[in-house]
């Protein structure tokens, strides 16, 4: 395939209608060529400043921006779009400013003096397994964040479910991190991959790639397969910015 050079303008991209019981879910992740997405436990230096313009033209599509609670404690989580053309382009579209901020957690040990909770200028919601206690639930709400409870052992259904209706969410833009990518994936429920592939190796002994799925081992079965819609190589830094379908059982090969 001929890669085309530049940067692609994903404020341009068109996506299908959500389906009646979930939002049409994307994943957005950036990996090093070796595959690892993260150095020394967070993933900054791993995409360039062009890879976060496109994290940030992505959000524009969104109604949410989901990550899980390991990617909160480990590098905070704001759907901020850090752009006032791309936050009126969203206004132009009929969606407010800046997208809702979703976490999920099992056990609701959140970091509730992070960004997440602190900042006022976007809503967010705390998904909480309804295994946690009702005392951190409890903190939760009192840092500020609206707790939904959702059953444990089906959390991503019981979550998506809830934002389709209660949020009237139709594009849920996933960040990470591998875990959830991996139950999400493991659920037949991404519709979407967005992957930028940094020109760098970091090695350092099995760091965790975009998608882990611990207790499920790989099979034959579980496989996921993709077809790729978009590919552009950058120039400047190499890396390349990838599209894929996540392609339905029933579809041939």
């Amino acid at each position: 395939m001929d890669v085309p050079g530049g940067i692609p303008d994903y404020t341009a991209l068109e996506f299908p209608d959500a389906p009646a019981d979930r939002p049409y879910v994307i994943v957005n992740m950036v990996a090093s060529a070796d595959g690892t997405t993260v150095i020394e436990g967070r993933e900054q230096g791993l995409g360039s400043a062009a890879d976060r313009q496109l994290m940030r033209e992505l959000r524009v599509h969104a109604d949410v921006v989901l990550t899980g609670a390991g990617t909160l404690r480990a590098s905070g989580h704001s759907p901020r779009l850090n752009d006032d053309a791309l936050e009126a382009l969203r206004v132009s579209r009929g969606k407010a400013r800046l997208p809702i901020a979703a976490t999920l957690s099992n056990s609701g040990e959140l970091p509730l003096d992070n960004r997440f909770f602190s900042g006022s200028d976007f809503e967010g919601i705390v998904y909480l397994s309804d295994g946690a206690s009702a005392e951190r639930a409890a903190a939760i709400a009192a840092a500020g964040r609206p707790v939904q409870r959702v059953a444990a052992g089906a959390a991503v259904p019981s979550m998506l479910a809830h934002m389709r209706g209660a949020l009237g969410c139709r594009l849920l833009l996933l960040e990470g991190g591998p875990t959830l990518n991996g139950e999400f994936f493991r659920r037949g429920l991404v519709d979407e991959l967005f992957l930028t592939l940094g020109a760098l190796v970091v090695g350092g002994g099995g760091g965790p790639t975009a998608v882990e799925t611990p207790g499920h081992p790989a099979t034959h079965e579980g496989v996921r397969r993709l077809d790729l819609l978009s590919a552009y190589r950058n120039a400047e830094t190499s890396e390349l910015y990838l599209r894929y379908r996540v392609r339905r059982p029933a579809e041939p090969d």
